[in-house]
């Protein structure tokens, strides 16, 4: 069952985690995606995506 959360809160936990991704990433030292966008620019997806693939690629360093 999918409960009901008020859309302000719902926002606030998106940029939230939209944050803490944009600050692990530039601390990897990951700035911009190869097509040139800056983190501010990417989605929640997008920022999720980069940074799985990103922690993978250091742990096989």
């Amino acid at each position: 069952m999918i409960s009901s959360v008020p859309f302000g809160q719902l926002r606030k936990g998106v940029q939230v985690q939209m944050d803490f991704l944009k600050s692990e990433l530039l601390a990897m030292g990951y700035f911009k995606t190869p097509c040139g966008k800056q983190l501010y620019e990417l989605t929640l997806s997008e920022l999720e995506q980069i940074y799985e693939n990103e922690k993978c690629r250091r742990n096989k360093l």
